[in-house]
């Protein structure tokens, strides 16, 4: 497999009395079932996004590739297949983790042209999935970064940061650190079929509020919003009252973006369990993985003032100067391909 090349001249932090040149050891357990790690020595830590990525962070730190959390809508599903691993049930289940990257990480960021910039984590696949229980690679990762004078920001559902929350706040007292909670659904049924593998909605609510008391502002990352299954005026109305009581500081919501593999593989579990809305996302997503531009104008007509009576709107959200008309509380009705 390609991820084997990343075995090669590690020089450090291999597991203890396991060997470093060609290293890769595969491992399954019983608290995992139905999960293989693959345990690789990898040559770098930090990844740098090309520069015309319309992002606000230029560097990533990823410990895993492939995610537990199996959510359907996944965009990074497409990553599995550079390794020669599928899309779909490959990437829920066979999960390569780089047991050295806090060593590799310190030794990058000591290098003269580092010059401590945002790292972000949790932008590819979530380093709290529940590997990193086995595993405890971020503690490594969140000491190199505060002890580089690096700023850092976590994107996450797992409720395993919790463990590390006494360690982030004392790295808050050295380095910007940002703290986003990923939560886009409530409705227990509707959870356990999107992201059977992730924390529940609730415990994940829970998770807001112990960061909001550690001090952090907690932003939440309300996405995907699922076309006709998630997008309804009282779901979100619901979701933004529970996000505003667990002491959230703000939210993002984006729709539902099915590029590459991930189209085939969320579409094939929609025909199986909502399939009277296979024609209805046909137009919705006729440009391919971009959600329609009606949908997204009609889903942020909806959003924008529930997020501002929860005050929840980000502070680099511009607000309108006059409060749109009521959105419908159905979808714009787009024309169908024949």
């Amino acid at each position: 497999m390609r991820w084997q090349n990343q075995t090669l001249d590690a020089d450090d932090g291999a597991l203890p009395g396991l060997g470093r040149a060609g290293f890769a050891r595969t491992v399954q357990t019983p608290e995992f079932d139905g999960i293989t790690f693959h345990e690789v020595l990898c040559k770098s830590a930090l990844n740098k996004i090309p520069d015309e990525s319309d992002l606000p962070f230029r560097w990533t730190v990823n410990p895993m590739r492939g995610c537990s959390h199996a959510c359907r809508y996944c965009f990074a599903r497409g990553s599995h297949e550079y390794l020669e691993l599928d899309a779909g049930t490959d990437f829920d289940t066979q999960i390569v983790v780089k047991t050295n990257i806090a060593a590799v990480l310190r030794r990058e960021l000591t290098r003269r042209s580092w010059h401590r910039e945002q790292v972000a984590l949790g932008t590819n696949t979530d380093p709290y999935q529940r590997a990193e229980g086995r595993y405890r690679l971020m503690p490594g990762i969140i000491r190199a970064l505060t002890d580089s004078g690096t700023p850092f920001s976590i994107l996450t559902k797992g409720t395993l940061l919790h463990r590390d929350l006494p360690l982030l706040t004392l790295a808050a007292r050295e380095v910007p650190v940002r703290i986003g909670i990923s939560l886009a659904v409530l409705e227990p049924d509707l959870h356990r079929g999107l992201e059977p593998g992730t924390p529940t909605p609730r415990a994940r609510l829970d998770l807001v509020r112990a960061c909001s008391d550690a001090g952090f502002a907690v932003n939440v990352m309300v996405a995907p919003v699922i076309p006709y299954l998630t997008d309804g005026g009282s779901q979100l109305d619901e979701l933004f009252t529970e996000l505003a009581a667990a002491g959230a500081s703000s939210a993002v919501v984006l729709p539902l973006h099915l590029r590459g593999s991930t189209r085939g593989w969320f579409l094939g579990w929609l025909a199986e369990h909502h399939p009277a809305l296979l024609r209805r996302y046909r137009p919705l997503y006729r440009r391919g993985g971009q959600v329609a531009p009606e949908y997204a104008t009609w889903l942020r007509e909806r959003v924008d003032p529930l997020l501002r009576t929860h005050n929840l709107l980000p502070e680099d959200r511009e607000a309108p100067r006059t409060e749109p008309a009521p959105a419908p509380d159905t979808a714009p009705q787009l024309e169908l391909f024949a």
